[in-house]
């Protein structure tokens, strides 16, 4: 048996670019994809933190250095330039493999710049009032 875990993420991107009439895709500067793990046209889906849209495209590479997170084709209507993203890629592993996976997360800043790298998410607590 399979299961789908998350492989990776790029979390708060900030779009630099949507061009309307180009390949549909997602254009991600090519050293945040080696830092995340992630390869042109994988599957990815795309989380829009200002507006609520969840979609799915695929990854094509953007200038090393860019900063470029670009939405292009049908994508680009689903965000505007300045939209906070989180994308996310899966993948499947059978148990064994399960209980040692690591994802690779990638935290950004305003300007698409490395934060922090991490493969962990801190545990969720009660938020007190």
């Amino acid at each position: 048996m399979l299961s789908t875990l998350l492989k990776a993420k790029l979390h708060m991107c900030t779009v630099t670019q949507a061009e309307l009439l180009y390949d549909g895709s997602c254009a991600i500067d090519s050293n945040l994809l080696d830092l995340a793990g992630l390869c042109e046209f994988e599957q990815i889906d795309i989380y829009n933190v200002n507006n609520g849209e969840r979609f799915t495209t695929y990854i094509i590479k953007a200038e090393a250095g860019s900063g470029i997170i670009s939405m292009n084709g049908a994508a680009a209507r689903k965000c505007q330039v300045g939209d906070q993203v989180i994308i996310a890629a899966y993948a499947q592993y059978p148990l064994d493999e399960m209980t040692k996976f690591q994802p690779r997360l990638v935290y950004l800043n305003k300007d698409n710049s490395v934060e922090r790298t991490t493969n962990a998410i801190p545990t969720q607590k009660i938020k007190e009032n």
